[in-house]
């Protein structure tokens, strides 16, 4: 088995405290020949301190640029914005093989420098699931903001959800968290919202399911669909029904919209829909299923207003109707997202570049670095 040099880069995206590998981690790559260089960070979930106790070197963050050309740059999110060629060999999501704003000139960063991506979206299995991902953590982290943006509806409608300036200790903090928000002005379940998860079946629909239970929401209130139900197409009218709407979607072709703007305005006055938490937030992709919102939010800025208040309107959330889109959302509880995904990545980690996930995935970005050219 060959050896190689992993180097653990710190993120630059603001609030992103996850991580792909684990202290212990560290030791048995070493016990096993590898080499594990770990940049400083002040906000990994994980402590400098233990990744060096477990043996890895620590350097400073950001200095991957100037790393051995045999490393391998290992992280999770984007890159910084520049227009450097790229020489090293990345392990991360690259978002950028699914035609998002941009992806030519960023594949071509790695063409001038003859450098490779080893993209994380799409290390997959033979029977095309995916090696590791973050979609359980994704859909329970979506399904409490959503419902925590709902419950500021009901409080203050004038002011939006506010900023998540700290991470939550573990998946149950957050689900208490909610819940407690949401039994003090609503102590009657009856009265509470109906949450409607589009993709219910897959990871990322079961990690949304699993958050409104833990926060306590009756049954009958989770209402759960899947291919079954999406099968003819839409838009759906039913889903104006619900309170909330979470889209845990992965699309790669074109659809019909699951809702769309028009079926906002127009409904204002007898829809129940006033918060759509979109997980997978492509904003930019074209297949997008839910096109009623073209940026992005953040952990400052939780929800984006597509819809403002009428005054005149019937409706208890007066028409509006307000949009989560962030695309990093599994960082709000870091340990437990970086814990769940950095175990099931770990074994092609020790094993890199000697299966057929690591070679399809190589393959992939032959492909695309050339359909980039066109």
């Amino acid at each position: 088995m060959a050896n190689y040099h992993f180097w653990l880069r710190d993120e630059v995206k603001p609030l992103e405290y996850r991580t792909p590998l684990l202290p212990g981690q560290v030791k048995i790559l070493i016990e096993n020949g590898h080499t594990v260089t770990v940049e400083r960070s002040e906000g990994r979930c994980f402590p400098d301190n233990q990744y060096e106790e477990n043996g890895a070197t620590l350097v400073e963050s950001g200095s991957w640029k100037n790393a051995p050309l045999d490393a391998i740059i290992f992280g999770l999110k984007e890159l910084p914005e520049e227009d450097t060629p790229l020489v090293h060999t990345h392990i991360f999501f690259a978002h950028c093989y699914k035609y998002q704003g941009g992806w030519k000139e960023f594949m071509n960063r790695f063409i001038e420098g003859k450098g490779t991506i080893y993209d994380l979206e799409f290390l997959k299995h033979e029977n095309g699931r995916r090696v590791a991902a973050f979609g359980h953590s994704a859909g329970y982290v979506g399904a409490a903001i959503g419902t925590l943006a709902w419950i500021q509806q009901n409080v203050n409608k004038e002011e939006k959800l506010s900023s998540f300036n700290e991470p939550f200790g573990s998946f149950n903090e957050l689900s208490n968290h909610v819940s407690e928000k949401m039994e003090a002005i609503k102590s009657d379940k009856s009265e509470w919202p109906r949450i409607i998860i589009i993709g219910a079946l897959g990871r990322c629909g079961t990690g949304a399911t699993d958050c409104a239970n833990d926060i306590g929401f009756p049954e009958e209130n989770i209402i759960k669909w899947d291919l079954e139900e999406t099968k003819d197409g839409g838009p759906f009218p039913q889903i104006l029904e619900n309170d909330i709407l979470i889209n845990c979607i992965y699309l790669t072709q074109p659809i019909e919209p699951f809702i769309t703007l028009d079926m906002l305005n127009d409904s204002k006055d007898s829809r129940n829909l006033s918060v759509v938490v979109d997980i997978s937030c492509d904003t930019t992709n074209p297949n997008n299923p839910i096109p009623i919102y073209d940026i992005n939010t953040t952990f400052k800025e939780p929800t984006i207003r597509i819809i403002e208040a009428e005054d005149n309107n019937n409706k208890s959330h007066n028409g509006i109707v307000d949009v989560v889109s962030i695309d990093h959302l599994p960082s709000l509880v870091p340990s437990d997202s970086s814990v769940e995904f950095a175990n099931a990545l770990f074994e092609h980690i020790l094993n890199f570049k000697s299966s057929d996930v690591w070679k399809n995935a190589e393959a992939l970005f032959i492909e695309k670095s050339e359909e980039s050219k066109n």
